[in-house]
């Protein structure tokens, strides 16, 4: 063992002191541009996709080898289990990700997006989601009982658009009651509100039936129980999409009365915020005593906070007083009771989501808002400013209450967080920038980053040295000789 590490140590120094100046030239400078490469390519990556491709290997292939366990938020999602979701309900109020109560359909919104800009409206990890989603709500362990509903497991798992709706068909090819696939048909398909309308009449009507049947059968055990769950989760989507079709094809008072009923038959699931749905709906019928009441209800502090009862709160307290609200005249004789209650009203709103002002004010654009929200987040804000900055433009003053408001106390607060670089990208820039420099300056100065070098790998070989002079010192000169003739 020593006649090798001694060897390998010798052929090391030898191979230091044999190298020449073009080869430190040539080295930093290769390696700069690996370096740079790497970073090039870490930069465009985050750009694309909002990470850093480093970590997410990482974090994707590593962790596991070393026993690590990727922990992703919880989303929200339906139950039938009445006892399940208040016991759940702590756990419920603190997930960040949600479901927008209002998204889009796909075929007859989002796609129009696509076919104008030829840009895909919706990120790979909101449609990730999204299937999630519909795994949890649309599928049981049943489903390998019936035909249709397997085919349906599938299509849920389908990336393709176009291969889900072709299992949609065939699921309806074997059973035409599958009311999972009008639902896919409605939501991917349909190209139109009133063709969405259609298809999800036809699950209606078979969601019902097949719902009657799971609440008649007999057995009581932990399959029926799946099964009775997945049924409700669908008959409760389909009729809340069907509220939300006539809402958008200006039939409101007949939406306000489907969500009404949806609520009354089905009380405890408020973790599927209906509510909002109904708010935003009684708001464009101007039925602001209607809107109180529901915010009477579920604007407590047992449950869940959102962007759409806060800012609804504050819109209805600004209603009352923005059409005579005047800021030199408030700064005259000061604030009135139903003034401070407004303003107060708004300085809640804005503490919980500090994005909405910039959308509802116009100082940022809109976009098309995603299927899924952070609480608290831009995404919320833009969810929520889709759709209610015109009942705010509607009533006389409301936004220029909350822009006064905004701008005196919270200007400074509501400022749009930059996303925060990775740390690999910093990393890839230093060791690309130290380089770069080692490169220039061999380049520059050959002779003296040489007499650098053999120094550095000198100082890291010196404490093997004062090992060996120990060694050479106890050893006999015999044996000493014979390792250094080798």
């Amino acid at each position: 063992t020593w006649k090798i590490l001694f060897f390998k140590v010798v052929m090391l120094t030898v191979f230091l002191s044999t190298l020449t100046p073009k080869f430190y030239v040539a080295l930093t400078g290769t390696s700069s541009l690996i370096s740079g490469l790497i970073f090039i390519f870490e930069w465009w990556y985050f750009q694309k996709y909002g990470t850093s491709f480093i970590e997410q290997v990482s974090v994707s292939h590593l962790r596991p080898l070393i026993g690590g366990v990727e922990n992703s938020p919880p989303v929200p999602g339906f139950s039938a289990n009445n006892g399940e979701n208040e016991t759940n309900r702590q756990s419920l109020s603190e997930c960040k990700v949600w479901r927008n109560p209002l998204n889009l359909f796909r075929g007859a919104e989002y796609s129009r997006y696509t076919w104008v800009t030829g840009k895909e409206p919706l990120t790979y990890y909101d449609m990730n989601l999204s299937a999630q989603d519909h795994q949890t709500f649309f599928t049981c362990d049943t489903d390998s009982l019936r035909p249709s509903d397997t085919v349906m497991q599938k299509a849920w798992r389908e990336r393709n658009p176009q291969a889900r709706i072709k299992a949609a068909y065939q699921a309806l090819e074997l059973d035409n009651d599958c009311a999972t696939a009008y639902v896919l048909l409605a939501e991917e398909e349909a190209t139109t509100i009133i063709d969405a309308e259609k298809y999800f009449k036809q699950a209606l009507k078979a969601g019902e039936t097949v719902y009657r049947k799971s609440q008649h059968c007999h057995p009581q055990n932990s399959q029926h129980e799946a099964h009775l769950r997945r049924d409700t989760n669908v008959l409760v989507y389909v009729k809340r999409r069907l509220a939300m079709c006539a809402r958008k094809l200006g039939r409101i008072k007949e939406a306000v009365k489907m969500m009404r009923d949806l609520m009354k038959e089905f009380p405890l699931l408020s973790m599927l915020n209906i509510h909002e749905n109904l708010l935003e709906a009684l708001l464009e019928l101007q039925a602001y005593a209607d809107v109180q009441a529901v915010l009477a209800k579920y604007d407590d502090i047992s449950l869940p906070k959102s962007a759409a009862i806060c800012y609804t709160a504050a819109l209805l307290k600004a209603r009352a007083v923005s059409d005579r609200f005047s800021p030199e005249t408030a700064s005259r004789r000061g604030l009135s009771t139903a003034e401070i209650n407004a303003v107060e009203a708004i300085h809640r709103a804005v503490e919980f989501n500090p994005h909405v002002p910039k959308y509802l004010l116009e100082m940022k654009s809109l976009i098309l808002p995603p299927e899924h929200i952070l609480k608290r987040g831009d995404s919320e804000a833009v969810a929520y400013a889709f759709f209610h900055l015109q009942h705010w433009k509607r009533i006389e003053g409301a936004l220029n209450l909350l822009h006064c408001t905004w701008e005196g106390t919270f200007h400074d607060v509501s400022v749009y967080p930059q996303k925060e670089l990775p740390f690999f990208i910093h990393f890839t820039a230093g060791l690309c920038s130290f380089s770069a420099m080692l490169a220039v300056l061999t380049h520059q100065f050959p002779e003296l980053m040489v007499i650098f070098t053999k120094a550095f790998f000198g100082m890291l070989l010196s404490p093997f040295n004062f090992i060996m002079e120990k060694i050479k010192h106890f050893m006999p000169s015999s044996l000493w000789h014979q390792l250094t003739q080798i």
